[in-house]
């Protein structure tokens, strides 16, 4: 899935539950703090979503966000990616049962 700010890239998890790493480089975000910001904007993101989730590998990379406002709308950014992520696997997951 494609943003302005972001790309997720999604592949299945192993059985023993999903994982996720965040790709920001210094290009987009040339001081640490700045990165590490964003890091922790998006872990968050990453927190709330629901335990359907976790059958999910997730990579976050971030491709702009030098700015406190661009940091601030790739968190919001990543947090509907993932929600629209986590809905089509819902859908997905219900339309083979049922």
């Amino acid at each position: 899935m494609e943003g302005e700010y972001l790309q997720l890239i999604v592949a299945a998890a192993p059985p023993g539950g999903g994982r996720s790493g965040f790709i920001i480089g210094r290009k987009v975000s040339p001081r640490a703090v700045d990165r590490n910001r964003i890091r922790r904007k998006l872990r968050e993101a990453l927190r709330e979503l629901p335990a359907s989730a976790d059958r999910f590998d997730l990579v976050l990379r971030v491709k702009r966000g030098r700015t406190r406002v661009e940091q601030d709308a790739a968190a919001t950014e990543a947090e509907r990616l993932l929600a629209r992520l986590v809905a089509r696997a819902d859908d997905d997951s219900n339309g083979a049962t049922a």
